[in-house]
This record gives C-alpha cells, structure tokens and sequence, in this order.
C-alpha cells in the first residue's frame, strides 16, 4: 500500500510540472533551429568562404599594383692618389640616395585560364551552397524525428496514464468489494500488482519522455531543461502531392545536384590546365623618381634627379615545366572521370533508396489504417467487458486481459501513427521536399 502512495506522488508530481508550458510548434522549432543550430552556423561560414574566393576580386582579372622606397646613406674617408703623385686626403664624405616608384602590371593574355578559375570559383560557391542545403535538409529531418517522437511520447504516456486510472478504478472497486465481503484478499492484491505494473510503465514513459525532450533542445541549441508544450496533430500529404513528389525526385534531390556541380568543376579544372600550354601576353608600367647627393668636391656632379614614366609589354611561355604540367593534366582527367563514377554510383543509390522509402511511407500508411481498425475493434470489446465488469458477469482476469488488449491497440496505433508520419519525412527529403513541404 505505501507502495501505491509513493507512486501516485511522483505521478501527481510529475503532472503538476507539466502545467502552464510555453507552446512551441513545429514551425517554431525549425525557426529556432535555423537560428541556433551549430552545424549550420559552421557550414554557413564555409560558404561565406566560398562567396570571398568567387569575388573579381579573387579572379585574376584586375591588375596588380605595387609600390616600393628606400633612402641610403653613407660617410666615408677618402683618400686620392693620381699617376702624376698627386694625393689628397677628404674626410667624412657624405652621400645620400633616395627612391621611390610605383609599377603596375596586367596580365592581357593567357589562354582563357583566367576565366576558367573564374568560373569554377562561382561553381564552387554553387557547390557550397547545395551543402548548406544539404546540411539544412539533415538538420531539419533530425529535428522533426525528435520532435514527433516527444510527441508520441506525450501520447503515449497519456495513453497509460488512462491505463494507471482504470487500474486504481478497479482497486477501489476490490477494496470495497473485499470490505463487504463480496471479494477476496487475492483479488485486492492482485488489482494492487496490476497498478503498480502500470505506473511504472507510466514511470518509464516520462523518463523517455524527458529524454527526448533534452535531445530536442540539444538539435534547437537551448537551454536542456527548456520545457514547453507540443502540436501533436499529425497530418499526411496527399498521394497526388506525393506521386508528383516521386516523379520529380531526381530533379530536386540535393545530393545528386551536388555531384553534378563536382562534374562541372572537375571539367573547369581540366580546362584550366589545358590553358598554361599557350604564352601569357601581360603589360606593365611604372613611374620611378630617384635623388642621389654627396659633398665630394672632386666628384663630377653633387646632385643627380630622376623620374619618369616607362611600359612595355611582355611575353612569356612556360615550353616545358619538367612534367609537371602533364602530370597535372592526366590527373585532372582522372577526377574528372572519377566524378562521373561518383554520380552514376549516386544515381543508382538514389533510385534504390527512393523506390525503398516510398514504398515504407506506403506500407506504413496501410498499416496505420490496419492499427485504426484493430484500436476500434479493441475499443468496443474494452467497453463491452467493463460493461459486463460493472455487472458481475466477467472476472478480473477477463477485464484485464480486455484492458490490456485496449493499451497495447493504443500504443500500437500511436506508434503507427508516428512512424508513418517519419517516413513520409524520410520521403520528402528524398525528393528534395522536406523544406518547402514538410510544415
């Protein structure tokens, strides 16, 4: 009995903090998560990086522009000695040297290398791009798995706490029964057995439930202990939407885009090797001023000034780079045709797994509608046993065989319910659906 009490404390406990939560939909959930989530944050950066190498900036095609000045000094003795035996002695001759110039150089010319860079430096921002959404994608259908499944658990404790009433409805039942002597004392203890396996069952599922809930707030990047309310309906895309979804997939999926991006880049790749076979024509300028002094008398001038503008126009051809532009090449050939593999092993993969998850999001509709009509049926023989429970007809034995019929229907169809629900997700992110039509 002390047993009991302890039970249905911890139950009214747990109940008491489940009061007054703050609301968080589905909808709210993918927000919180596309705001916080570090997998995201991350990988975002890595496209920011991507955007910086795709800028003209990084291209190649504006010049380069450099600047350089110096000044030098010395002092020095000199002594002179002529053929004719003339010497003289100077002291402390100073000098001085000033510089500055500033040259400018443009490469005019090279085999379209430039472009070629250029444009794998956008397909590679492109690439970066479809990872992010990739990693969206992933991101979204974890959180949704946990979402529902704190959702199932939600109703699935609820489920058994409708269970653990019943239980103590017929305990009570015996108790009176037993003190007036229409029962006996087996009865009383096995009705106690039957809620106390019942409320830990409910025990367990608010463990799991609390479980699910950190994992949740793990994927949202809150606070662990945040606890709110959850929109447990649950509802399905139409069999035209999902047809159409499945007719589209290979056009829409993430992945398969991804590896077509890698064959574009493979081949700008190929194509800018080619390009160093041919000269480079590149054009330069610059403007110099140079200023040099000294205090020798005997030399011819004591100042000297110069500056001016100078250009030209260079060529310049790299014949042979020891093999290495040949090696280069071959290996650029290889990753190209590696990447083309890549896609048609993808493409496969793809197919299977699309044809795999459509064909369990259907199974899974079918046995959800299986579970609804096993839940009825168990339903009305639930009632029907309390009715004749009520009456005296039915033993103990017979009802809770009936009651846990009616639980175990319940818990069926709620887990039905949910996995057809995930695998529709699991679908959608096939088809490349699950962030325009997955809430």
């Amino acid at each position: 009995m002390n047993k009991i009490k302890s039970i249905s404390f911890l139950l009214i406990l747990f109940t008491a903090f489940s009061l007054a939560q703050e609301e968080l939909k589905i909808s709210d959930a993918v927000k919180i998560t596309l705001e916080n989530n570090l997998d995201i944050k991350i990988i975002e950066n890595r496209t920011k990086i991507s955007k910086n190498n795709a800028s003209i900036m990084n291209s190649g095609y504006l010049p380069t522009v450099r600047s350089n000045a110096g000044i030098n000094k010395s002092e020095q003795d000199i002594e002179i000695e002529t053929p004719n035996n003339i010497s003289g002695k100077l002291d402390e001759m100073k000098s001085e040297n000033s510089f500055s110039n500033v040259t400018v150089n443009y490469t005019l010319f090279d085999n379209t290398g430039r472009n070629f860079n250029y444009k794998k430096s956008k397909e590679l921002l492109n690439k970066s791009k479809l990872e992010v959404k990739e990693v969206i994608e992933n991101t979204l259908l974890q959180l949704f798995t946990v979402y529902y499944e704190v959702c199932r658990l939600i109703e699935e404790k609820e489920i058994i706490q409708s269970s653990v009433e019943i239980s103590k409805s017929r305990l009570e039942r015996k108790k009176i029964q037993f003190e007036f002597g229409q029962t006996t004392k087996l009865e009383v203890l096995n009705a106690e057995v039957d809620v106390n396996t019942d409320s830990i069952r409910y025990l367990n599922s608010i463990k799991n439930l609390s479980s699910a809930k950190r994992d949740l707030n793990l994927i949202m990047n809150v606070d662990l202990d945040s606890d709110y309310s959850y929109d447990k309906m649950v509802t399905y895309k139409s069999k035209e939407n999902i047809l159409e979804f499945y007719n589209s997939a290979s056009e829409n999926n993430n992945r398969l885009k991804i590896y077509n991006k890698s064959i574009i880049i493979s081949n700008y790749e190929l194509q800018s090797i080619k390009s160093t076979y041919l000269p480079t024509i590149g054009l330069n300028g610059s403007y110099d001023w140079n200023e040099s002094t000294n205090n020798n008398p005997y030399a011819f001038f004591n100042t000297n000034i110069y500056n001016g503008f100078s250009g030209g126009i260079n060529l310049s051809w790299d014949i042979f780079s020891g093999g290495k532009r040949i090696t280069a090449n071959k290996n650029a050939k290889i990753q190209l045709e590696n990447s083309k593999i890549e896609r048609e092993k993808a493409i496969l993969a793809f197919n299977k797994e699309l044809n795999n998850t459509y064909e369990t999001y259907m199974n899974n509709l079918f046995i959800l509608e299986v579970q609804e009509k096993s839940l009825n049926t168990s339903n009305n023989n639930f009632l029907r046993n309390l009715e004749k429970y009520n009456i005296g007809i039915v033993s103990s034995i017979e009802f809770r065989r009936a009651q846990i019929n009616l639980l175990n229907a319940e818990l069926s169809r709620n887990i039905a319910m949910y996995d057809a629900k995930l695998s529709e997700l699991i679908f959608l992110k096939i088809s490349g659906q699950i962030i325009e039509n997955s809430f």
